[in-house]
């Protein structure tokens, strides 16, 4: 069933209420904000990393409050155990049974706060949950519902004490992206309002959480046409092929940059992608897979100037509308 155009204008303007409703709390940064609701609408999840006091925990707090639906915060600590956010299987005697105790992970929106402060081990227990929407215990599989959103942080310069995210779990990510300092204005704004402490908890939710799998359904539906998905392989191919990779893109980021292209493109109004759209998306859905060669990285190369360069080499498709 493709989508018509009323629904593409209906699907928009519930989309700017949801990023006028987090844009009380985070000022200034709608773009990134956009970036988080398409991840959400696209089955997905999000790295934030930030300095310290830019508005990550806010950003997160304020999407979970916009939505009528549960949220969980995880502080990840060094000595953060796997089932101290997946649950725990305990023998009641009352009851003479095991019985699982569902940990944090199970919300609608999870803040995995500081996520590189926890051991491998730990990390590596959002894998399965990120990617198939439970988690298993003891042999037993719990489903953690729809939505479901990890939105994750972590900070860039303070690395004593961290452990880098395994490039399989980043890969898991569907969108990296940052905040940022505000400009001026903003920042005057906000000095204002300096006696408001808890900015997110003044956001009110909009929408329900069947709503939100509603939309994510109906973004699924947006038309792409062959070309665009030529061109946005060829993108995914020339990160392999550039001679600064020592790692490209998986098939895996090809298929969520094509999932997000679609909510990208139905959150502005059309029932069909454009080259526009791929372009728009490429470097916060793609850069964070790939691996740069050690001595490129040493001579300043990074995964985004890799992608800038793909969208550089490869020719847009005409435009044509479906």
């Amino acid at each position: 069933m493709s989508v018509t155009q009323e629904q593409a204008l209906w699907f928009q303007d519930a989309f700017s209420k949801l990023v006028d409703n987090i844009d009380r709390a985070i000022l200034g940064k709608r773009e990134v904000i956009e970036l988080v609701l398409t991840a959400l609408l696209s089955d997905g999840h999000v790295l934030l990393e930030d300095f310290p006091g830019t508005g990550k925990t806010v950003l997160a707090k304020a999407l979970a409050n916009t939505l009528d639906g549960t949220n969980s915060r995880i502080q990840f600590t060094p000595d953060l155990l796997p089932s101290d956010v997946t649950g725990v299987t305990i023998y009641d005697q009352g009851k003479g049974r095991f019985e699982f105790h569902r940990g944090p992970i199970f919300a609608s929106i999870v803040l995995a706060d500081e996520i590189n402060r926890a051991s491998p081990k730990t990390q590596s227990a959002l894998l399965e949950v990120m990617e198939e929407g439970r988690v298993t215990v003891d042999g037993q599989s719990y489903e953690v519902g729809s939505p479901f959103m990890v939105i994750a942080t972590q900070n860039p310069v303070e690395q004593a004490g961290t452990y880098s995210l395994p490039e399989a779990q980043l890969d898991r990510f569907l969108i990296k992206t940052s905040l940022g300092y505000p400009d001026h204005d903003t920042a005057v704004t906000l000095l204002l309002d300096s006696a408001n402490r808890a900015r997110a908890s003044k956001v009110a939710p909009i929408i329900a959480s069947s709503s939100v799998t509603t939309m994510a359904q109906l973004a699924a539906e947006v038309h792409v046409d062959a070309a665009i998905l030529s061109y946005l392989n060829q993108i995914v191919s020339a990160t392999r092929e550039h001679g600064d990779s020592a790692l490209g893109v998986s098939m895996r980021g090809a298929l969520a940059l094509a999932r997000t292209v679609k909510t990208w493109a139905i959150a502005h109004g059309r029932s069909y992608a454009t080259p526009d759209d791929v372009r728009d998306l490429a470097v916060p859905v793609l850069a964070h897979r790939i691996i740069v060669d050690p001595e490129s990285e040493f001579s300043g190369v990074t995964a985004e100037d890799i992608v800038s360069r793909a969208l550089i080499d490869v020719a847009p498709p005409a435009y044509r509308a479906a």
